[in-house]
């Protein structure tokens, strides 16, 4: 059994970072996905993967899948970019502008 240990990123459509604490232990399909003729579902003969295992830490996921033989990769997560304009939009109604702002 493959799998992979990963910080999921957070959700596009929301500015928290929920759910993007734990680890997630994922496996790899052993087996392709086949496309049902009459309703167009996929499909597949493989359960495992169907299982998502979350953890509370990276090591605690290491630990289970050495502890249960199973051979994992860990992706580190890339570092968040603050690149945050200083001011933000409340700068552009400051009274103390040069400049009059206009749409």
């Amino acid at each position: 059994m493959r799998a992979r240990i990963y910080q999921p990123a957070r959700n596009a459509m929301q500015s928290g970072q929920g759910k993007t604490k734990l680890w997630v232990l994922d496996f790899v399909p052993a087996s392709h996905r086949d496309i049902d003729p009459l309703m167009g579902w996929t499909s597949s003969s493989d359960t495992q993967s169907q299982v998502r295992l979350r953890f509370e830490s990276k090591e605690a996921a290491v630990a289970y899948a050495e502890a249960n033989g199973i051979d994992a990769v860990v992706q580190e997560p890339k570092p968040r970019s603050h690149n945050i304009r200083p001011g933000g939009y409340g700068e552009n109604f400051a009274t103390q502008r040069r400049m009059p702002w206009t749409h």
